[in-house]
């Protein structure tokens, strides 16, 4: 038989696509079989430009997949791709009558029965893992076995649906054959058509997640259960992924990493032993399952990134959802993530049924005061209600279809906007497309949870510190002062190009009246006025702070947009005479009157200072790989860094700073002091490489 494996088409610029790991699973499982198959990944094709995003591309991919002559056409299904799943399916169906259709996936395997009936031209549904499941059904369509007696499916016959007992679940996970990615491009293609710097495989090292968040359906479908491959298997398929097929860093898919700290250790050790701690890679963990000595552990092994799930807030909410973690720890938590040198990103998620303003703006305020802590990314999502989950049981009769959330973007097929029949589809039936759907939430209207959700990052991306501090000082509530923003950007958006008012261009996630936008280049823009605007009644010396503040941000961000790393340098104390050093140009230098390193200690520690002291201040801005650097320098590192223009020698630059630095000492022992400051800056980053004069 030929078996058409299909993730359907789907594109969402600010997303990356990788190779779809549990098609490739459903491949390596049949490759003892005789039969032949084929990965059809739409995504890749629609970057690749090989697919057009028209009104047609349901008819292509359904021929595209005929040429195939498959028998059988089994199809990745969550979220987003479930409307063109269907419709690519109704078209094989209907120019190949013959041709069984499966569906699998989280979304439905919840929905199984429900979805059955509503088109009849889907033949079958694997529920839970397909790796066992998905072979035997194979056999049922050749008439080898009964339908009736594979585990875990649910299948059409006699124009009546069955629904099979549940499968049990994999109980060794290394039984499993490691994925065969030969069924798949290369990383690199990958890599190049989606404009990212590295070639990213997604490896599954584990499976399940104990806890009941509401709106989760992975711990659903995995039974709450938390189960793992072995650390020795992972890493051989690390440096197999690494050596044979390109895969320069790696996605560790398994929602509790570091939810057994002794597979988390074992695994980490096992890394740093096996030399492969120089491959980055990125997981997602909880803030009470980490502690200091755990994440320098993993930042040894190669450990980059991070994902932590703060969700909210409120007490409420986070009582609501079932999520039953201190956030007290959550500063702790993040200093230390940081602090190992590992980048965290904090997961929020906004609009729950039962979440009132006040839960919202509780919400909304960490995310200002974690992004405040320094180098970490932030995240906020409307809530999802996906098939199974208790949000859905409970509060699907609820649902109203406003606004598209974060996990219901990417078939935008028709010029920018959803085709017709998708959206028909979509209005046909809440029940199977729930992602799709909102839950009224009494925190605010729809249009402005999806704003927040929109835009909200910005801010706390750009000026966490000032936004709060601005809140306070003028006693506004950071969920009003937002959209007060939101309505002065539009009025000096449109002021600049003359229009009456903001135009309400509609883009991808907005409500259908279309909405206010917060771009970072308007946020840079409009920010230190519209806070100086409703500063002017305030104290001078809150109003110079907090100005002060705000160029701290803005230049942080700057110098982290436009820097690069300095070049390695290294100056020979000896040659005092000779060496011409150089300031580096991506370097900028501030100066600052009040105590800005001071302040911004305290926000890495959770605080929420309510004023600033004053003391002249130097700051050098720097871009790192990782991060931007922001140093403390005193003025003679100023006045020297001035005159490093690559012409000048170490030994002119003493003679111009010696009168003003150096009359207590010799103009030796200055002349010395100076190349041990150019070492310094250097080792700061501050010097880049210069020319020598010839001898």
């Amino acid at each position: 038989m030929n078996i058409a494996l299909v993730f359907p088409p789907f594109y969402f610029e600010p997303m990356y696509n990788l190779p779809p790991l549990g098609l490739i699973n459903l491949a390596t499982a049949l490759i003892s079989t005789p039969h032949t198959v084929k990965i059809f990944d739409f995504p890749l094709d629609i970057r690749r430009k090989s697919l057009a995003m028209d009104k047609n591309i349901y008819t292509r991919c359904a021929r595209h997949i005929l040429d195939f002559s498959p028998d059988v056409a089994g199809f990745s299904v969550q979220c987003t791709t479930y409307p063109p799943a269907v419709n690519i399916s109704r078209e094989l169906k209907r120019l190949a009558p013959q041709l069984k259709i499966v569906f699998g996936g989280p979304n439905v395997s919840s929905i199984d029965e429900l979805t059955l009936s509503r088109f009849p031209f889907i033949d079958a549904i694997v529920r839970g893992e397909g790796e066992i499941a998905f072979p035997e059904l194979i056999g049922a369509f050749e008439g080898r076995i009964s339908p009736g007696s594979v585990d875990g499916i649910t299948f059409r016959a006699s124009e009546r649906i069955f629904r099979n007992p549940d499968r049990q679940l994999i109980e060794n996970l290394d039984s499993l054959p490691a994925a065969d990615y030969s069924f798949a491009p290369p990383f690199s293609e990958y890599r190049d058509v989606c404009g990212i710097g590295r070639s990213i495989a997604i490896l599954e090292v584990g499976r399940g997640c104990p806890h009941r968040c509401v709106y989760c359906s992975q711990s659903v479908m995995w039974k709450r259960r938390a189960r793992t491959f072995s650390t020795a298997k992972i890493i051989a398929e690390m440096k197999n992924l690494a050596q044979n097929f390109g895969a320069e860093c790696f996605l560790l898919a398994f929602d509790q990493f570091t939810a057994k700290r002794s597979f988390a250790e074992k695994f980490c050790h096992g890394l740093i032993d096996a030399g492969l701690d120089h491959l980055p890679w990125y997981c997602i963990s909880r803030l009470d399952t980490v502690d200091k000595d755990l994440l320098t552990l993993m930042r040894r092994a190669g450990c980059e990134t991070m994902c932590y799930g703060i969700d909210s807030g409120s007490k409420k909410t986070l009582a609501f959802i079932h999520k039953d973690i201190d956030r007290d720890i959550l500063f702790d938590r993040v200093r230390r993530t940081t602090e190992a040198g590992i980048v965290p990103t904090l997961s929020f998620v906004i609009g729950f049924p039962r979440e009132e303003r006040q839960d919202l703006e509780e919400t909304l305020e960490l995310t200002l005061r974690s992004a405040a802590t320094g180098n970490t990314n932030v995240l906020v999502q409307m809530a999802t209600i996906l098939p199974g989950t208790e949000l859905y049981k409970n509060y699907r009769h609820l649902l109203v279809r406003e606004v598209d959330t974060y996990f219901s973007l990417g078939i935008e097929f028709d010029r920018g906007a959803r085709l017709a029949s998708d959206d028909r589809l979509i209005d046909s039936d809440p029940e199977i497309f729930s992602s799709f759907y909102n839950l009224p939430c009494p925190a605010g209207a729809f249009e402005q949870l999806n704003e927040t959700a929109s835009y909200f990052t910005v801010i706390a991306a750009l000026y966490p510190r000032s936004f709060l501090l601005l809140s306070g000082k003028l006693g506004i509530p950071v969920t009003e002062l937002f959209f007060d923003f939101l309505d002065s950007v539009a009025q000096r958006e449109a002021k600049a190009t003359g229009l009456a008012s903001s135009p309400a261009i509609a883009k991808p996630g907005a409500s259908k009246a279309g909405a206010r936008r917060l771009s970072p280049r308007a946020c840079l823009a409009h920010f230190e006025a519209f806070a100086g605007e409703r500063l002017s009644g305030s104290e001078e010396v809150v109003r110079e702070f907090l100005a002060e503040l705000i160029r701290y941000e803005t230049r942080l961000f700057r110098a982290g947009e436009n820097g690069l790393a300095p070049s390695p340098f290294t100056i020979d104390p000896a040659g005092i005479h000779r060496d011409k050093p150089l300031r580096s140009t991506k370097v900028s230098i501030e100066r600052f009157t009040y105590d800005i390193p001071s302040l911004i200690l305290r926000f890495v520690c959770g605080q929420l200072p309510d004023t600033c002291p004053k003391r002249p201040v130097f700051l050098a801005f720097s871009r790192a790989p990782d991060a931007t650097k922001v140093k403390e320098i005193n003025e003679f590192g100023v006045d020297f860094l001035g005159l490093c223009d690559g012409k000048r020698s170490l030994g002119d630059i003493a003679d111009q700073l010696y009168q003003k630095y150096g009359v207590q000492i010799t103009r030796g022992e200055f002349a010395a002091e100076c190349a041990q400051a150019a070492e310094t800056l250097f080792g700061l980053e501050l010097l880049a490489q210069g020319e020598s004069p010839k001898s």
